[in-house]
């Protein structure tokens, strides 16, 4: 690191869990964040100000007003942009030094794979149970952990998919492909505008404890948390013996 990265991540090397060791670390990760929407701008946010080196954020849609109320990397301003060249804006302002990749495209299939096998730590800040499907078979086939967020109304929640532990669950462990889910969205169902923030920030929290591999992971656990109570709950997860997606990759 040069004098600038130090002074500038001085409060990170001051933590004895990270010191300039955990730093490096970071801005040697390359993470890959699925969706910029309300999940993906805290949580891509945290990440290019802690200083990770690369990050690829994916995304098909563009900013609309609606996003607004909680979608805090975009501006009034960027209304009709592309949300990912509107994020690529916001994080290279906030760290020059970050290289951020910039992709508007749906990914699945092969594409996805090929972005799952080059990072570090995979972020789903989706929408909709297809996408965490794929992400998650992508994340079980390269073996790289996934950090699993959601959120709608006033409640949320967060997982952390390890594959690299023998004991860790996927997230088809969790909720099985071929389970019935009605699809439930913000755009009919509403959302909290802070909600979206403490879920992403937790995402982004879990990946660089990943990236350093510091602290206890979430893997394992699935945290709850209605913003109505201001409650938490953690619910044990174990790995599904029979799951079609892990037990069929485990080595």
């Amino acid at each position: 690191m040069n004098d600038q990265q130090l002074l500038r991540y001085s409060r990170h090397i001051l933590l004895d869990q990270i010191g300039i060791e955990g730093q490096q670390k970071i801005l040697a990760a390359h993470v890959l964040i699925i969706g910029a929407g309300g999940l993906g701008s805290p949580a891509a946010l945290y990440l290019a100000s802690a200083g990770v080196g690369k990050i690829t954020i994916v995304d098909d849609d563009e900013v609309d007003l609606t996003n607004l109320q909680r979608q805090i990397m975009h501006t009034s301003s960027r209304i009709g942009m592309q949300k990912v060249e509107s994020a690529r804006l916001s994080l290279q302002s906030i760290n020059p030094d970050v290289q951020v990749i910039a992709l508007k495209e749906r990914i699945q299939g092969d594409r996805l794979s090929e972005l799952v096998a080059s990072v570090d730590v995979v972020l789903d800040c989706s929408d909709n149970f297809a996408t965490r499907h794929a992400v998650n078979r992508a994340s079980v086939v390269h073996r790289v952990p996934l950090i699993s967020g959601a959120a709608i109304s006033f409640d949320g929640q967060i997982s952390v998919f390890d594959p690299l532990q023998a004991d860790s669950p996927c997230y088809a462990c969790l909720f099985p492909p071929d389970q019935q889910v009605e699809e439930v969205r913000c755009s009919t169902m509403g959302v909290f505008s802070p909600l979206v923030g403490i879920v992403g920030a937790m995402q982004a929290a879990e990946a660089l404890k990943l990236i350093m591999r510091i602290g206890r992971s979430l893997s394992g656990r699935l945290l709850l948390f209605g913003a109505m109570d201001m409650e938490w709950n953690s619910i044990g997860i174990a790995k599904n013996p029979e799951c079609a997606v892990c037990t069929r990759h485990s080595t």
